[in-house]
């Protein structure tokens, strides 16, 4: 009987041993440490940052990348679709004016770095939503073999210039992109009623006005313009590629009004599911080591300080910026587009 009983108890104990065995095995491992970045800029400059950051800290990043067809605004539409359930931790852009959308859409939560101390003020949200690290300027670029450098255009108000054909001019749709941006930059330096002369005049000179800054840039290339106004990325493939352009940035003169930098920015999504995470990755974005070896890779072209690194194109960090705030420029911003699109679309 004590035996039969013994057998039992043994019984119970194996049998007990062995749910405790596979309740352990269902529980879940330590899964590895991520962060969901939604970013806009280019995979063949971004992901090699995000692996450096992976192999730095053992965190995992999973980047969701725009599409080409809807850059930058496929995913602040989303972000903001996502608002109650947020699916990212960080967004990372390679220009600003979504990014300050999506502060005033309650979608970003506020977080100072320390990496950030040293970058400008002017970069930075003043609450702390968002901040830039460098990226592109908007600049001429030249055709080498149908203007001398002593033809070279200084300042936006060349293009006024009867010393230049109007139609061997260019400039991208100013109601988009970075053009968009760098015309309400100009009305809110120059007020309303100037720019709106300044962009008037240029249609009456005939300057032609095409689908983009890439487009400016290829026309200039193959000679059918002299030069036109685009971003400094655009026009660094050129130059890169060997082709008989240069590059040269406007209204750097004292006096002069300066050009604009269109900063990246990176902001920590609200709602964060891996905010302890999130905030490391927005460290290391923001590091002086990192922005070095973006301006090295080409993802940026234009520090937003000091730095060792510079690019083989564009031969100074040292640019005049036209002193008005990204703020003011996307305050001012549906006016510009207003006036634009009744100049430049008839």
């Amino acid at each position: 009987m004590n035996h039969t009983r013994s057998l039992k108890i043994l019984a119970v104990i194996i049998v007990l041993f062995v749910i405790f065995a596979a309740s352990i095995m269902l529980l879940p491992k330590n899964q590895k440490k991520t962060v969901v970045v939604y970013t806009s800029v280019d995979q063949v400059y971004s992901e090699a940052v995000f692996r450096a950051f992976e192999n730095q800290t053992g965190i995992q990043v999973l980047a969701v990348y725009d599409v080409e067809a809807t850059k930058t605004t496929g995913l602040v539409n989303r972000l903001i679709a996502e608002k109650n359930r947020p699916q990212a931790d960080v967004f990372c852009s390679g220009e600003v004016g979504q990014t300050l959308l999506l502060k005033n859409e309650s979608i970003l939560a506020p977080y100072i770095s320390p990496s950030a101390s040293d970058i400008p003020q002017q970069y930075k949200d003043p609450e702390g939503y968002w901040t830039g690290f460098g990226g592109r300027a908007r600049i001429f670029i030249v055709n080498t073999d149908r203007l001398t450098p002593d033809m070279y255009p200084k300042s936006v108000y060349d293009m006024l210039d009867p010393r230049y054909e109007g139609s061997s001019i260019g400039i991208a749709y100013p109601m988009f992109g970075t053009a968009s941006t760098h015309a309400a930059a100009m009305y809110s330096y120059l007020g309303r009623e100037q720019a709106r002369a300044f962009f008037g005049n240029l249609t009456k000179r005939g300057v032609r006005v095409v689908d983009g800054n890439s487009v400016v840039r290829d026309l200039v290339v193959n000679g059918q313009l002299a030069y036109g106004l685009t971003d400094t990325d655009d026009a660094c493939s050129a130059v890169q590629n060997g082709e008989h352009v240069t590059i040269i940035i406007p209204d750097q003169s004292a006096g002069e009004m300066g050009t604009l930098v269109i900063s990246n920015t990176v902001a920590l999504v609200a709602g964060s599911s891996h905010p302890a995470d999130a905030t490391k990755f927005i460290d290391y974005v923001l590091d002086k080591q990192t922005e070095e070896a973006m301006v090295t890779s080409g993802w940026i072209q234009i520090p937003v300080r000091n730095v060792s690194a510079v690019t083989s194109c564009v031969k100074t960090t040292e640019i005049r910026t036209i002193p008005v705030t990204y703020q003011d420029i996307y305050t001012g911003l549906q006016t510009t587009q207003k006036d634009l699109i009744e100049i430049f679309i008839r």
